[in-house]
């Protein structure tokens, strides 16, 4: 197809089971949009059209910037509906992804935004069920069209998307395996918006890893996991950083919903405080590791076994331990100063 409706198309964005996006070009409006296609062997389908549908009307009525905005919808010739959306330009998160595990600020600010993206979707009594990293559009800031600053999370996708109302009754079993919260994997009694807030932290910690903390090829694998098995630990990756990392993706990755953060804006807030301390943090802990590292450059030695001589040890641990108090002393100057404020 060279054109839909009034709008010509330039290239395929990506296609899925049951449909196609097209980059198209709006010459009325002179805009760049997207357009979604219902899949061919699905058109016949009288639910899936339906729920096509529906996704269109629902993301139309969803007045936030958060979330990929509809404002056509039509048919093909061949009877097959369309609708049009505002062009998001700035990729996926899982292109973000592909590249490897993030630096762990930059993961966390990533994972704080996703948090609010999903807040704004619950505030209008929506639940996602499907936050992946490619359903995450990069919307570029004001005036970095042209590539690099800062982007925003977008939600896209909401072919799954539930008022929160109706999700508690939902019995069938969709989504994600990888990124999807154990209750929506048994489908006996429904969810609510602390599905989302799981797969925020699922996001996250592949942000940080390059990995879901549970790799799940089915829903069959979700429904193994062990109700009492906490996601692995970043210690080996955050080292002496981890602060409460650990102790936040554990909590929004918990398998019963009880047991997590119950809104999305919380866990926001709290990644947004670890990414700032982890940035405040960042030259205290990099001139430790010089220091050390510089100390063992003085003497070379190094034993048979690949061991530092006791000596060259107590030679650092005087150093930590005169660094490590002024670290902690600045850190609680620091937290006193911004609790004032």
């Amino acid at each position: 197809m060279d054109a839909i409706g009034r709008y010509r198309l330039r290239s395929k964005i990506g296609a899925g089971a049951f449909a196609t996006v097209w980059r198209g070009y709006d010459d009325d409006l002179d805009v760049d949009v997207a357009v979604k296609v219902l899949a061919d062997n699905w058109a016949s389908r009288a639910d899936v059209r339906e729920r096509f549908l529906s996704e269109a009307r629902l993301m139309r009525r969803i007045a936030s910037d958060r979330v990929v905005r509809v404002f056509d919808l039509g048919q093909l010739p061949d009877g097959r509906p369309y609708f049009v959306m505002d062009l998001v330009g700035g990729g996926t998160l899982a292109e973000v992804l592909a590249a490897g595990p993030l630096d762990p600020a930059d993961a966390l600010w990533w994972g704080a935004d996703l948090a609010r993206a999903v807040a704004a979707l619950h505030a209008e009594g929506v639940v996602h069920r499907d936050v992946t990293p490619a359903n995450l559009l990069l919307r570029p800031s004001h005036g970095q069209e042209s590539g690099g600053g800062t982007h925003r999370i977008v939600l896209a996708d909401l072919g799954l998307a539930k008022r929160a109302a109706e999700a508690s009754g939902l019995t069938q079993a969709v989504g994600t395996p990888s990124y999807m919260a154990p209750e929506q994997a048994r489908g006996d009694g429904g969810f609510d918006e602390r599905a989302d807030v799981y797969a925020v932290g699922a996001v996250t910690y592949a942000l940080l890893t390059g990995r879901p903390p549970f790799v799940a090829a089915s829903i069959t694998d979700v429904l193994r996991r062990d109700p009492d098995q906490p996601p692995p630990g970043l210690r080996p990756l955050l080292h002496d950083a981890i602060g409460q990392v650990d102790e936040i993706l554990a909590r929004a990755l918990a398998y019963r919903p009880g047991d997590r953060w119950s809104r999305a804006d919380t866990l926001a807030e709290r990644l947004e405080a670890e990414a700032y301390r982890l940035e405040q943090e960042a030259p205290w802990l990099a001139s430790l590791r010089t220091a050390a590292a510089d100390d063992q450059d003085e003497t070379g030695t190094v034993l048979a076994d690949g061991r530092t001589p006791p000596r060259e040890r107590g030679k650092r641990g005087l150093l930590l331990a005169v660094l490590l108090p002024l670290l902690f002393a600045a850190a609680a100057v620091g937290s006193w100063y911004f609790a004032g404020r």
